[in-house]
């Protein structure tokens, strides 16, 4: 029973990963900012719930598990709005000297 479970996950995760590219792969760059801002709210809530499960303090490897959600969800986070800000940056009128 494990094993056909463990399929239907890799299953869906394969499935999502497909979908996920296709969708970002046809998204016009105008839209990128606003997604972008999205996919980083969606990153803050991974990680507060990160956050719960570090320090919830239920086993060693859900804390060690946890600890590596937050360092790939803050890593997301930041990452997410650097480019962001450097988007913006590209639509903002340039100072005529």
């Amino acid at each position: 029973m494990d094993s056909q479970i463990l399929i239907l996950l890799l299953f869906i995760l394969l499935l999502a990963a497909i979908l996920g590219f296709e969708l970002i792969a046809k998204v016009p760059s105008t839209l990128h900012t606003p997604l972008m801002s999205g996919s980083n709210a969606i990153s803050g809530i991974t990680l507060l719930g990160a956050l719960t499960i570090s320090g919830a303090g239920h086993s060693k490897l859900a804390s060690i598990l946890g600890i590596l959600a937050v360092a790939f969800a803050m890593t997301n986070v930041v990452g997410g709005y650097l480019v962001t800000e450097r988007m913006l940056e590209m639509f903002k009128k340039k100072e005529k000297n």
